[in-house]
């Protein structure tokens, strides 16, 4: 993790996804989800600080005022606090708010979430993201980072595992070399985020889930686009099982 007291320099096909122009129609509201899915998703891991108002001003295509409104909701929320001095900023807080306590279904009603329809649009995606990887010419720091996540996933707490399986399958989708799929990517992990942290976290399915994530991995490294195709499909079937377990 970066230091608290250094400026957190976000280059990674991830932040350049989400970090993208918002629309002008609703600039408030997507400049408030595009920092939430920084935060949840591990972009910007707890303790680091956003970019400069400035660049993130810059980078999201809003006003500064926009911005600032945007940040003070989240400090509303509880995601981000604000410090003054040298080495001030905007810092994402270390412990995030409470998720919600409602049950799974609940969760599905209030969001209108279609569930094949959004693992069916994940399928696409990620079984993609992960093929392309595979196919690419990865260069050694780009191997290294997915080796990162890999070994952050699969050694994360309990109460951090969601973030860092979010952030591995983030990884991957940056490998494909894609910002738009990247952005894809980062989009569906938020509509069923909400859905799996209302469901419990069981311990045999992380033990599978990491043995799955490092057969994946495993497959991108070896540059075998069928096997990766195949690994991602066969994990995310799991995933999916679980949801429609507790949802049905």
């Amino acid at each position: 993790m970066s230091s608290q007291n250094e400026p957190l320099v976000l280059h990674s096909r991830a932040s350049e996804a989400l970090f993208r122009a918002v629309r002008t129609g609703n600039a408030f509201e997507e400049t408030v989800e595009r920092l939430l899915q920084a935060i949840r998703l591990g972009v910007v891991a707890p303790g680091e600080r956003l970019p400069a108002e400035r660049e993130l001003a810059a980078r999201l295509n809003v006003s500064r005022v926009t911005l600032r409104e945007a940040i003070r909701a989240l400090q509303e929320s509880g995601y981000v606090e604000s410090r003054r001095g040298r080495y001030g900023g905007t810092f994402v807080n270390v412990e995030p708010p409470r998720p919600s306590r409602k049950g799974p279904r609940r969760i599905a009603r209030e969001m209108g979430v279609d569930l094949h329809d959004a693992l069916t649009h994940r399928h696409v995606l990620e079984v993609g993201a992960a093929e392309q990887a595979a196919a690419r010419d990865l260069g050694e720091a780009e191997r290294a980072h997915l080796v990162s996540r890999l070994s952050d996933a699969g050694t994360a707490e309990l109460h951090n595992y969601r973030r860092m399986d979010s952030r591995l399958h983030l990884a991957i989708a940056e490998l494909s070399g894609s910002a738009s799929l990247t952005s894809a990517v980062a989009d569906v992990r938020m509509r069923l985020n909400e859905l799996l942290d209302a469901i419990p976290l069981l311990e045999r399915n992380i033990v599978h889930s990491n043995e799955q994530h490092e057969e994946v991995v495993r497959a991108i490294l070896d540059g075998d686009p069928e096997a990766a195709r195949r690994a991602m499909a066969e994990h995310l079937e799991g995933t999916a099982s679980l949801l429609r377990g507790f949802l049905s």
